[in-house]
């Protein structure tokens, strides 16, 4: 997203829009909860949902966790935790309006069982929240991420490789065909591939544990109500109205059930005994 993601995402029409999708769509829920089983929270008393959003990563580490756990939603977008307060209530669930390099702020040293963040950890500055995971996570702790394929540097899988265009595509060959916008530039190295991630988590005294690449299979019509939460809409530089006049035109040259296939970089990563 070449926007800025933080402001993007403190705003009541984007928070809104990505809480209708999170409803109606699977890509969030089911990507949450292959995290929290990866988290591993049977026994776990305090677990962070970091970048929680909306909560519907809380909602599926509520769903694990044991009935005396204590989980905090930590979220610098007080817009989406608005919408989370209203739609999400449980006891053991606090929400913490504060960005992910506070987290140490807001849990005592070596007091978290887990930690969480499903699709924001690129949003952040990465070493800064390593450091603070490292600060709070108790000795074996669990910190579960993922990475979207573009940001982790990963080539499509031949075998489920695209044999039409994305909407992306289409997006763009519409908008420099109908307005002039120059096609994107696609250049420099991805922002956290495995060996930089892997090295960030050394610094800051953490040790990865595994490191796997999932797909998600969606259709174009979940990919196209995707791409109408404003924060996503494309292309830059144009009004929302432009956007969705876009995004219309490129959706009507697919069919709704085409299935694309996105890749993701799933990390886990932990505190050894010998590192606290």
């Amino acid at each position: 997203m070449a926007r800025d993601a933080l402001t993007g995402w403190d705003d009541d029409s984007t928070a809104a829009a990505y809480a209708e999708f999170t409803r109606a769509f699977p890509m969030y829920g089911s990507s949450s909860r292959d995290l929290v089983a990866r988290a591993r929270l049977a026994s776990g008393r305090l677990i962070v949902d970091l970048c929680g959003g909306t909560g519907t990563t809380a909602e599926a580490i509520l769903a694990q966790a044991p009935s005396d756990a204590t989980v905090l939603s930590l979220d610098s977008a007080a817009a989406m935790q608005r919408i989370g307060r209203r739609t999400l209530s449980d006891p053991r669930l606090s929400w913490i309006h504060a960005p992910a390099e506070d987290l140490a702020e807001h849990a005592a040293a070596h007091s978290v069982d887990a930690i969480v963040c499903n699709s924001a950890i690129w949003k952040t500055d990465v070493p800064a929240v390593f450091t603070a995971v490292r600060r709070v996570l108790r000795p074996g702790g669990r910190f579960v991420f993922n990475i979207g394929g573009s940001f982790a540097g990963l080539h499509p899988d031949p075998q489920t490789s695209r044999t039409r265009p994305s909407l992306t595509t289409l997006i763009d060959h519409i908008a420099a065909h109908d307005y002039g916008l120059p096609p994107p530039q696609h250049t420099g190295s991805p922002k956290l591939p495995l060996q930089t991630i892997t090295s960030h988590l050394a610094n800051a005294g953490l040790t990865l544990v595994t490191a796997d690449i999932t797909a998600q299979h969606t259709t174009m019509a979940e990919r196209r109500a995707w791409l109408t939460i404003p924060a996503f809409a494309r292309p830059d530089g144009f009004t929302y109205e432009q956007q969705m006049a876009i995004l219309k035109k490129a959706y009507a040259q697919t069919r709704p059930d085409n299935v694309t296939v996105t890749r993701w970089l799933v990390v886990v990563a932990r505190l050894d005994l010998s590192q606290a």
